[in-house]
């Protein structure tokens, strides 16, 4: 799950000057530029980490780029590494994904902002966004349960893992991002622009076409790109329906539809499989891996930057009345809208649908013993400690980032230049958006191998904090630069100083942003699959309440689904894991419900989008 802040068109925010340094009441509240200044340095500290770990990776042996980027052969027995499959499967799904999500995405979009009343478009964009919010292992089960089998009818191949099931996935989940962000850009266009359009006599579809997407087109084009960036970086549902075949790869032009139904990788899943394990944490091995890493980080990156950056740039171009021909030109109208208006159908059966499921076939769910009783791996029993788990993830995670990302979003929205707010603010983007399964393994180094934590609840919740403060910093710095001018002067004119005006004024206005902020991110982090794989859980056997801080794993659902999942073949993992599917959406859908309740109670037509 990603998130996008939709940006003010003012920037940077209230510039504040410098406490006097000889003032008492200056150096009484100083703390509270220290703990802001903290948050910033938790998001460099986590790219430097990052980078880090790559960099010390890459340097531990050596890569033959040339090789790495022209050659399809993987095989780590003849130190021989090849990463053009991996890149060539990454770019196949993602493309597949934009076919199919970009055209029923904004579809669903202008028909959700144009066409439909407020009060029914409301709770139909509501559904979009819970749609957004889904975890994507739930994606990956439902891939297991009905994509591939679908794939395997459709190109007779046995099983259906392959790169159309994983595009067609890939699809499923990015399409409510780009149809949520649309819809924030289309929403922002002012009225006016709409009612000179009509006042020329123009259709809808006409009005639409010259007046409304040519100032939305910069977000809608953003809202592509996030989903682009998710798509790349997205593991664990591509991973349980690729197959993770290597070094395949087209021979000819008509060979690219025929290996569309056949098994692939993808540089996400080459990365989540067990040779990051393998490899150890040094030589040739370890290195190439560090390197695909490399690839991914900066695509995925590059889209994200790129698409934020497009928001923020939305409706530079001005608008052209356009009058089409009068030949047809009701009936293309009324065609137009019905195309739109159906492709609303989509996301809302695909909301339906996953809930008739998710009903269906995770019944046991709907039982209370199985949310009060001790697992007993795949052979049956509840998820009484998968459930304990994920909430004590959640709650240490929200106690480390509430802190890191509200001092970060304070420090952007009321401390920096207009320059330094740029690259303060692409940094916490690009952290974001970093793909979680890299976070995963430079947790997995640091943490658990050089430092010596093993598999541990802590170790999980250092790997799930850089998932929360970029949203949290985002959501604040926002909320900072919305606030009146005069509510600054006012507290200036007093005679504050700035840690006296961020204690009485910024903190009182910002927290509901900032509250909000976090339980977007805790629901983003609560599916979060591929970072606690390498750091925190097991599958059975450890403790409900671990009895330690390091070396003391845990259980959580996302893990728990995951393991099931590949067990397909066994009727009792099958119902585990679909009920706890049902469960990890139920906490992920009330973590989200109160976040847009925090935000239409306190933030009127401000919006986020998950």
């Amino acid at each position: 799950m990603g998130l996008t802040l939709e940006r003010p068109t003012q920037a940077p925010g209230p510039s504040v000057p410098l406490s006097s340094s000889g003032s008492n009441r200056g150096k009484r509240a100083r703390w509270v530029w220290g703990w802001a200044y903290s948050g910033v340095l938790s998001v460099l500290l986590t790219l430097t980490v990052l980078l880090g770990y790559l960099v010390t990776g890459i340097a531990s042996g050596t890569v033959d780029w040339t090789a790495l980027l022209t050659s399809s052969t993987w095989s780590p027995g003849n130190l021989t590494f090849g990463g053009l499959a991996m890149i060539y499967g990454s770019a196949v799904v993602c493309v597949l994904a934009l076919l199919l999500a970009v055209p029923v995405g904004w579809a669903a979009a202008i028909a959700l902002s144009e066409y439909l009343p407020p009060r029914l478009a409301k709770p139909l964009r509501l559904s979009i966004e819970l749609l957004a919010a889904v975890p994507s292992i739930v994606y990956g089960l439902i891939g297991i349960m009905i994509i591939r089998p679908f794939v395997a009818g459709l190109g007779n191949v046995p099983g259906g893992d392959s790169l159309l099931a994983a595009g067609i996935v890939l699809a499923v989940m990015i399409m409510p991002t780009i149809a949520a962000v649309s819809v924030d850009a289309l929403a922002a266009v002012p009225g006016r622009y709409r009612e000179a359009a009509y006042s020329l006599g123009l259709t809808r579809r006409e009005v639409i076409r010259s007046a409304v997407l040519p100032r939305a087109r910069s977000g809608m084009r953003a809202g592509v790109l996030l989903g682009l960036a998710r798509a790349l970086g997205e593991a664990i549902a591509v991973f349980l329906v690729i197959g993770r075949a290597d070094d395949r790869l087209p021979e000819s032009l008509g060979d690219v539809f025929s290996f569309l139904v056949r098994p692939g990788q993808t540089l996400t899943t080459k990365l989540a499989g067990p040779e990051p394990m393998l490899a150890g944490t040094s030589g040739p091995y370890f290195a190439a891996l560090c390197a695909l890493g490399v690839i991914l980080l900066v695509l995925v990156a590059v889209a994200t930057v790129w698409g934020t950056r497009g928001s923020a740039k939305g409706g530079a171009r001005a608008p052209r009345a356009r009058r089409s021909s009068a030949w047809l030109r009701i009936p293309k109208d009324r065609l137009t809208t019905v195309v739109r208006l159906g492709a609303l159908l989509l996301p809302g059966t695909l909301l339906l649908g996953m809930l008739g499921i998710l009903l269906a076939r995770g019944g046991a769910a709907l039982n209370p013993v199985f949310w009060f009783t001790a697992s007993e791996g795949a052979a049956g029993g509840g998820i009484r400690d998968q459930i304990l788990g994920t909430l004590l993830l959640l709650a240490t995670t929200a106690l480390i980032a509430l802190p890191l990302g509200y001092g970060a979003g304070i420090v952007i929205g009321t401390r920096a230049s207009a320059k330094a707010t740029r690259v303060l603010e692409t940094l916490t983007v690009t952290v974001g958006g970093t793909p979680t399964i890299l976070l995963g393994l430079a947790g997995y180094v640091l943490f658990c191998t050089t430092m010596g934590w093993g598999r541990s609840w802590l170790a999980g919740t250092m790997v799930l904090v850089p998932v929360v403060v970029p949203v949290v910093a985002l959501t604040t710095a926002g909320r900072i630069r919305s606030m009146p001018a005069e509510i600054t002067e006012a507290a200036l004119a007093l005679g504050l100083t700035s840690s006296q005006y961020v204690r009485s004024v910024v903190i009182p206005y910002t927290w509901p942003a900032t509250l909000t902020g976090l339980l977007l991110g805790l629901a983003r982090a609560a599916g979060e699959t591929a970072p606690l794989i390498f750091t925190a859980t097991v599958f059975f056997g450890a403790p409900a309440v671990p009895s330690g801080i390091v070396n003391a794993p845990i259980q959580a659902l996302p893990t728990h689904i995951f393991t099931l999942s590949q067990d397909s073949g066994a009727p009792e993992a099958v119902d585990q894991a679909w009920g706890s599917a049902l469960v990890l959406v139920l906490i992920t859908a009330a973590l989200l419900g109160l976040a847009v309740f925090l935000r239409n109670r306190f933030e009127g037509a401000r919006r986020w989008t998950v």
